[in-house]
């Protein structure tokens, strides 16, 4: 299996300015998530950083890595999507006669892989899945703890089911924003919003800390800390 290895690194950000660059520890955030990528490929695999930040691009160019292209300005705004830049990519690449089977989205955001992680995604995926991605365990759950308010404003629970203990409840997932591990023919029929095909690969809370806050980065701090230690 061919994989392009996805690391979207757009410039500008509200929660944490300037994150994707930002120390954390002893090396900036995105390089997490290079040094990754840089580890699990395989001799016909391909890693492309869509970005529009020349920090990012010195970041990329002092690993040895080239920058395919300079992401639009109109795939770097707010309104953007995932599958937006997701096609982009897979497109530059068509373009010059190099397929890929699938894409592995790594979003720098989520810095804590290890390869044992990247192993079980592996072997979770085959052609007849759309995507194996990486979730937590949920802590709100919507059997127990999520409601959605009715036409007259009262709350109702948002999936039916009598349930005494959230313990009692069955197991729900979130995606975590880690990985994601894209079957190409499917990402160009639909969006991810639309897979029927998914598969998971669960991780732990201390591995699924998604950064898009300072007290998201200051959790991300804390669990290094403890790591190293």
């Amino acid at each position: 299996m061919r994989i392009l290895y996805l690391i979207p690194a757009r410039k500008g950000s509200k929660g944490v300015p300037g994150k994707n660059i930002k120390l954390l520890g002893k090396k900036p955030l995105i390089e997490y998530s290079i040094d990754f990528a840089l580890i699990n490929m395989q001799f016909e695999d391909e890693l492309c950083i869509s970005t529009n930040d020349e920090s990012v691009i010195e970041i990329a160019k002092s690993k040895g890595i080239s920058i395919p292209f300079i992401r639009p300005e109109e795939l770097a705004n707010d309104n953007a999507s995932s599958h937006d830049v997701i096609i982009h990519a897979i497109n530059h690449y068509e373009k010059l006669n190099q397929i890929f089977d699938a894409v592995l989205l790594l979003q720098p955001t989520s810095p804590f892989r290890i390869q044992e992680d990247f192993n079980h995604l592996s072997k979770e995926y085959n052609n007849n899945t759309d995507m194996v991605v990486s979730v937590k365990l949920a802590k709100e759950n919507p059997y127990f703890t999520l409601f959605e308010e009715n036409r007259d404003g009262f709350l109702n629970k948002s999936k039916i089911g009598v349930f005494e203990r959230r313990q009692d409840c069955p197991e729900v997932y979130a995606f975590n924003g880690s990985m994601y591990l894209i079957n190409i023919e499917s990402i160009k029929k639909s969006k991810i919003a639309e897979f029927k095909n998914i598969k998971k690969l669960i991780m732990p809370e201390e591995r699924s800390v998604d950064i898009d806050t300072l007290a998201d980065w200051t959790l991300a701090e804390f669990y290094l800390t403890n790591e190293n230690n």
